[in-house]
C-alpha cells in the first residue's frame, strides 16, 4: 500500500482501533504515552508522539480516561492515563461492536448471510 493510501487508511478506521487498544490497557491499570507507542508498534501500528499525545488528551477530555501527573517529576513528569467509569462503558460499548464485527467479516465465523 502507498503512503498516501497508508495515511488515509490511518485516518479513516485505524485511529479507532488505536483508541479501542488505549481503553483496554487503561483498564488494566495506568498507560502512559510511550508505552502506548510500543505496544502498539508491537501490535504492528505505527504511531508517532505527534499523533499518540493529542489522542490521550482528546480521550481524556471526552471523560474516558483520567490523567495523573508524578508529583517528583518536575518539569516533565510522567502522566499516567486511568480508565474512567465512562470510559469502561465506552470500552464495553466497543467490545460489543468489535465482536459483532469479527463474526460478519472473518468467514467462517457467522452462517453465510442472508441474500440480498
Amino acid at each position: 500500500m502507498d503512503t498516501v493510501a497508508a495515511r488515509a487508511l490511518q485516518r479513516e478506521v485505524l485511529l479507532g482501533f488505536w483508541k479501542a487498544h488505549i481503553l483496554h490497557h487503561a483498564a488494566e491499570g495506568p498507560v502512559v504515552g510511550q508505552w502506548m507507542i510500543r505496544e502498539l508498534r508491537r501490535h504492528g501500528y505505527e504511531v508517532s508522539p505527534g499523533t499518540m499525545y493529542p489522542l490521550l488528551a482528546r480521550l481524556e477530555g471526552r471523560g474516558w480516561l483520567r490523567c495523573r501527573t508524578d508529583p517528583q517529576g518536575g518539569a516533565r513528569a510522567r502522566k499516567g492515563y486511568s480508565l474512567t467509569p465512562a470510559g469502561r462503558r465506552a470500552l464495553t460499548f466497543l467490545k460489543n461492536q468489535v465482536e459483532e464485527l469479527y463474526r460478519e467479516v472473518v468467514p467462517g465465523e457467522e452462517e453465510a448471510a442472508e441474500p440480498r
